[in-house]
């Protein structure tokens, strides 16, 4: 297993942010595919069309995430936790950080983190 930390730094402020990460409809418009998700602790929630799915553990509104992702029978949970700071006057710095990745899933989910999502959401907010 592998953990896996980055920023990122997003041109939009916090609140802006954390709707994108928690809002079906807003996830849809910047992943461009089918989106599950509620801001309630406990939910579940799939992005991607399925291709990414867990359970949400804890929120705090403009701050922070936590999510559990699933992969297959992993006996520990996969943990996500998302921390949004403000960033200069307009922007967010995104921390990230993935713990307990299976091993032969790591450098999908490091490009996955990099380019599919938090890339897609900097091209989002910068047009």
């Amino acid at each position: 297993m592998k953990d896996f930390k980055k920023y990122f730094i997003i041109a939009a402020p916090p609140a802006d942010v954390y709707l994108a990460l928690t809002i079906e409809s807003t996830i849809e418009l910047w992943s461009g595919d089918k989106a599950e998700m509620s801001a309630t602790p406990g939910s579940e929630f799939s992005l991607w069309d399925g291709s990414i799915v867990g359970k949400n553990i804890e929120f705090e509104k403009g701050k922070r995430i936590v999510q559990q992702w699933y992969f297959g029978d992993q006996p520990e949970p996969s943990i996500v936790t998302i921390k949004l700071h403000p960033h200069g006057e307009e922007e967010t710095s995104v921390e990230l950080r993935h713990t307990n990745i299976p091993d032969e899933d790591y450098e999908d989910i490091v490009d996955g983190w990099t380019h599919t999502y938090f890339g897609a959401i900097q091209e989002f907010y910068e047009e």
